[in-house]
């Protein structure tokens, strides 16, 4: 992740205007127990082909080899294609694990990549971040809806724009304290405002004090980052709208001070360590390095490929981040990523003991929003039209997709990640790229995954 140092070259020289642009484009970037004894052994098959590597995989858990074979000749089109050098892919459905590894590590890399290729995953580190505060709601340590006020104070006493296009000193107080539950529903008042080109004093605002949503995670130490927010008055009142992101980014902070432990301490603590997440965290230690590949975004001014974050020593993940981020900060591998999702289909458990209780993961994947929160255009054009909000992700109400099955939860990262539990068809899908997303609306290769992850169940 990136350090205050080496992010600053990145914003030199640009104009406030690219830069308003970039926070709001990347703004988006933001099993039972039994599963794990049942989980198919595997073999690393080797394909000559692109560098291409296959996993394996057994036909108990209803996925049609045949129609797996489909979704490996889709992604293997988008590697070959040009707009990625390479990507991991995996679906598990009752046991069954099914991973597809294609192509290699950066583009003009003979290094193939790898299935414990390390990740940065951008905004599916929200999931993990909302159940690690339910762990502390689970222990009576903070609830839901009591005030954030005694660990955050510079979110107490909070002003309110009159209106969202208002000069930023024309407020009225808050209505009410925020609480934890706008935290992880993201109506805590902060957050991406999806209007361009910019044209609210709030939005400049946001981007000037460094918490403007962006695919550059916040470099401002905890404390400066509350201070920070605690500068602006909120853009609406507590509990009245959906914005995204900064929710997930002031409840680590919050996490951490409850808990006299940093974020990524405790996440190792309650979540990685017992889940087997080895490869989880917010950097990428020395020697693991090697496994971290070369991240790409759309250079708009030519509409080509350039560089986003190098792989190795030069990586901003190569290095503990001055902030933690709970949005958007953690890398990964797609098994460890698995294990996690794993338990939130098991409803909290795994092999050898619990995270959470059963009705806390019903709370987290049911939809939070009213009718008109998930209508207005700051949640549809980030979420679109079929979902609602849980704690920390997407919770899909109706179906107008192959892979739309109500009640799907999970979320995409804007560096190119998605990662998706369905306890009604028992599967998970998780896509690991390094392409940033453009927009709001995934990319051709995220809608392929899932139409192929969909159309391979054979029951």
């Amino acid at each position: 992740m990136q350090t205050a140092q080496n992010h600053e070259p990145r914003l030199a020289g640009t104009d406030r205007r690219a830069l308003l642009k970039a926070a709001a484009v990347s703004a988006v970037m933001a099993a039972p127990s039994t599963a794990f004894a049942g989980t198919a052994e595997t073999t690393a098959i080797p394909i000559p082909k692109n560098k291409e590597q296959r996993t394996k995989t057994m036909t108990t858990g209803g996925l049609s080899r045949e129609r797996l074979d489909r979704m490996h000749d889709v992604l293997a089109g988008h590697v070959e294609s040009g707009r990625m050098p390479g990507l991991v892919a995996l679906v598990s459905r009752r046991g069954e694990t099914h991973v597809e590894v294609i192509g290699s590590m950066a583009f003009g890399d003979p290094r193939p990549m790898r299935r414990d290729t390390i990740f940065r995953v951008a905004s599916i580190t929200k999931p993990i971040t909302a159940a690690a505060a339910m762990t502390l709601v689970e222990e009576c340590r903070l609830r839901l809806d009591d005030p954030v006020d005694p660990w955050l104070p510079e979110l107490a006493d909070r002003k309110v724009l009159k209106t969202i296009d208002g000069p930023l000193d024309d407020t009225v107080p808050a209505n009410r304290p925020i609480t934890l539950r706008d935290l992880l529903t993201f109506r805590l008042g902060y957050g991406a405002i999806m209007v361009w080109p910019p044209a609210y004093p709030i939005q400049t605002a946001m981007m000037e004090a460094g918490v403007a949503p962006s695919a550059n995670l916040p470099t401002l130490t905890p404390d400066n980052l509350m201070k920070a927010y605690g500068s602006l008055p909120l853009a609406y009142q507590p509990g009245e709208k959906w914005l995204y992101n900064s929710g997930s980014d002031v409840l680590g902070v919050l996490i951490a001070r409850v808990t006299g432990k940093t974020l990524g301490m405790f996440l190792r603590e309650r979540i990685f360590e017992p889940l087997g997440m080895k490869d989880t965290g917010f950097s990428v230690p020395s020697d693991k390095i090697d496994r971290l590949p070369t991240a790409y975004q759309t250079d708009f001014s030519t509409g080509g490929t350039s560089e986003f974050d190098p792989a190795g020593e030069n990586s901003w993940f190569a290095r503990p981040p001055a902030f933690e981020s709970g949005a958007g900060g953690l890398v990964t591998t797609a098994d460890d990523y698995l294990a996690f999702c794993r338990t939130m289909l098991n409803n909290g458990s795994y092999d050898g003991g619990r995270i959470l209780s059963r009705p806390s993961v019903e709370l987290m994947t049911a939809n939070h929003l009213t009718p008109g929160q998930t209508a207005d255009p700051n949640f549809t054009s980030i979420a679109g039209t079929d979902s609602g909000w849980g704690f920390g992700m997407a919770v899909l109400t109706h179906r107008d997709a192959i892979a739309g099955t109500p009640g799907r939860f999970g979320w995409n990262g804007g560096f190119g990640t998605s990662a998706y539990t369905d306890p009604r068809e028992e599967l998970i899908g998780i896509l690991l790229t390094q392409r940033l997303m453009e927009s709001p609306v995934p990319p051709a290769v995220n809608q392929d995954f899932w139409t192929s992850a969909y159309q391979a169940i054979n029951d």
